[in-house]
């Protein structure tokens, strides 16, 4: 029997949510599982918090000749035992501990949206007027 490592989707329509399964490879995508690995939450707003995985039963899994799917292969690269983000998981599930005991929502800071080809090319108002300020400065001192 082929079993691969993938996931099985849960949740509703525009909440996605999913286990990580080990499953015959003949079976449907939220078919009978063998045995649950872990979760997939990708609506939470800690990236590194999103997967939680069973390292033990993985690396079982995985020394008997299961295949993961792509997605999942990141995920244990990852958040796996020899994970390369497991310091950053261990603080973002730290973070909504703390944030669930105050019952606050968890302030994540965005992005910076990046400047339009427009604002790149046409210097701002408060650099021009900045500008301006420094040449008259420096036309001052010339003329003393």
């Amino acid at each position: 029997m082929a079993v691969r490592i993938r996931m099985k989707q849960m949740g509703r329509r525009h909440r996605p949510f999913y286990r990580i399964c080990a499953m015959d490879v003949r079976t449907p995508r939220n078919g009978r599982v063998l045995e649950q690995l872990g979760t997939y939450d990708p609506m939470v707003p800690e990236t590194d918090a999103r997967a939680i995985l069973n390292g033990e039963r993985i690396q079982h899994w995985l020394g008997v000749g299961a295949q993961p799917t792509e997605k999942v292969r990141v995920l244990i690269k990852k958040y796996g035992p020899n994970g390369t983000h497991i310091e950053a998981q261990r603080q973002a599930l730290d973070r909504l501990a703390q944030a669930r005991r105050r019952n606050e929502p968890l302030q994540v800071t965005p992005k910076a949206p990046k400047p339009s080809k427009a604002e790149e090319e046409a210097p701002s108002q408060e650099t021009s007027d900045a500008a301006r300020i420094r040449a008259d400065a420096i036309a001052a001192e010339e003329k003393e």
